[in-house]
């Protein structure tokens, strides 16, 4: 037996020519130009497969024979070599990362989230500096998991993590354990180890959320007028709420109002500033009533840098600046909550079409591909709206009113 497969000698193997020369029982030395190269062929579910064993001289001819002699093995039960090697490689590897404390840092889940979050910046607005794609993370899930090497976060931890929050906060529960998931793809890229099925497993742990979601207290529009005379002869936060009010439009790009923005009675909002993933959202036209232009006028006394409204020390106003406004006077209602003010009142004392009222919002009507086609953003019937909201809000009587767009069907 030894001498049907231990063909050659170490005198052959120095002295072999180029070409492949068999020692019997599929190890064969291969003498390429590129240099030598112990190979074991084996054949595996019927086909013929070959392994690299190491090149010569670095591995002997009795270290070759050794390693063929165990693939043999392997062969006889049915194992393919190649397969066990690989797992033996990663299983080394695993156990050298175990055994290192600086690989293991790596691992933990408080040095992987920040990471993620970077890889991310691109797709957010402004990169991500009002910290709301990170904080959900940061006060829900690292308290708790942030010590815990990736491959260690199962289902049944991050249900834990997040069961107190679930059904009490649905929001921002849904927002950490999409965040997580988002961390966790990111570790495996890293060619970390994870469990792929954590994040499923999870949620299937806490069950559906029941918790009712709450609407953004809003004031009733017809109390506005009063709220809004109200804030007359104010500074810049109380300005930056008229025109909050007058125009329907969120918190930031008020905050960020700039007057080169501005072009006659016509408010271009950058794309930045509107609400949407980076690179998914355009531009947005703004038509502003002659109220809103006074108050803009008004707003220019405050300016500083070009910004309307500019913060105490630098800057622009806070984000909740608005808000604690609202919370001193002792108003359950917030900035937000004008948006539905003068919605319902578009609802309510005006016959103005569904294209218009939700483009007055900034909200996208249709399917893509009808937006495609149809591209009007209904500006001049929107200014009518917004002089007739204004009329309301200053006090003045305002009949009910049809405000129709030039399709009745049409898509924003």
């Amino acid at each position: 037996m030894a001498g049907s497969i231990y063909k050659l000698s170490a005198a052959k193997v120095r002295a072999a020519s180029p070409g492949k020369h068999s020692d019997g029982g599929g190890l064969y030395l291969y003498r390429l130009r590129t240099g030598d190269q112990w190979v074991f062929r084996f054949t595996y579910s019927g086909k013929r497969k070959e392994m690299g064993l190491g090149g010569f001289p670095s591995v002997s001819l009795a270290q070759a024979r050794e390693m063929a002699d165990a693939y043999r093995g392997i062969v006889k039960r049915g194992g393919n070599p190649i397969e066990v090697r690989n797992k033996e490689k990663e299983q080394a590897a695993a156990d050298q990362i175990a055994n290192d404390p600086k690989a293991r840092d790596r691992r933990l889940l408080k040095n992987i989230a920040p990471l993620a979050f970077e890889a991310r910046k691109a797709q957010l607005k402004g990169d991500g500096e009002a910290g709301r794609w990170y904080s959900p993370i940061k006060t829900h899930i690292l308290p708790v998991l942030g010590e815990k090497p990736v491959e260690d976060i199962t289902g049944t931890v991050i249900a834990d993590a997040l069961r107190p929050i679930w059904h009490t906060k649905t929001d921002v529960a849904r927002k950490a354990i999409t965040r997580l998931k988002a961390c966790l793809s990111y570790a495996s890229a890293q060619k970390f180890e994870i469990d792929r099925h954590a994040i499923e497993d999870a949620r299937e742990l806490l069950g559906k959320q029941v918790h009712k979601a709450e609407n953004i207290p809003s004031m009733n529009w017809r109390d506005v007028p009063a709220f809004y005379q109200s804030l007359e002869g104010g500074g810049a936060v109380q300005l930056a709420l008229q025109l909050l009010i007058l125009t329907g439009l969120r918190s930031r790009p008020i905050r960020f109002a700039h007057v080169d923005q501005i072009t006659g009675n016509i408010w271009t909002v950058p794309a930045e500033l509107v609400k949407g993933p980076r690179g998914k959202t355009d531009d947005f036209r703004v038509p502003l009533s002659k109220e809103a232009l006074r108050i803009m006028d008004r707003a220019e006394e405050f300016a500083r840098d070009g910004f309307l409204f500019p913060g105490v020390r630098k800057g622009v106003i806070s984000d909740a600046s608005m808000s604690r406004y609202m919370e001193r006077l002792g108003l359950s209602a917030r900035p937000h909550g004008f948006r539905a003010s003068f919605r319902t009142w578009a609802d309510e004392a005006t016959s103005t079409d569904y294209e218009i009222k939700e483009t007055a919002i900034g909200h996208k009507v249709g399917s893509a591909v009808s937006r495609a086609y149809q591209r009007s953003d209904y500006f001049d019937e929107r200014l009518l709206l917004a002089e007739r909201w204004a009329t309301h809000v200053t006090g003045k009587e305002a009949d009910v009113i049809p405000i129709r767009g030039n399709c009745g069907n049409g898509h924003v």
